[in-house]
């Protein structure tokens, strides 16, 4: 049996239930805040994935990339684990207290080759 409040026979706070945002939902989340931190995606670079694992209102997670080079690897990896955390934070409501960057590849730019004389 529900508990109702009052005459307009609303439930009781505690009796609603509650919501469960799924896993991968949490990854696509961070996948997408990892897209938008990096500064100049690498034009054949592969989107950045995202492996969650949630355990009550807490998610750690695991984002592989792909950056360009050169760039300032350790400024760009601290920028999406920032982002990642923030938007995890503000769209699922989990707090975040791990953001593991794996950088899978570094993809040479066309300006750094042709400086290189690499490119005719």
């Amino acid at each position: 049996m529900t508990a109702l409040s009052g005459a307009g026979g609303r439930v009781a706070a505690a009796e609603r239930g509650e919501t469960r945002i799924a896993d991968r939902v949490v990854a696509k989340i961070a996948a997408q805040a990892a897209k938008e931190a990096v500064d100049e995606p690498a034009k054949d670079a592969a989107s950045p994935r995202a492996t969650v694992t949630v355990h009550r209102d807490t998610a750690r997670v695991r984002v592989s990339l792909e950056l360009g080079y050169p760039s300032d690897i350790g400024r760009q990896c601290g920028a999406v684990r920032r982002r990642v955390a923030e938007r995890v934070e503000a769209l699922a409501g989990m707090e975040v207290p791990e953001v593991a960057v794996q950088v899978e590849r570094l993809h040479p730019s066309g300006a750094s080759l042709a400086a290189q004389g690499r490119i005719r």
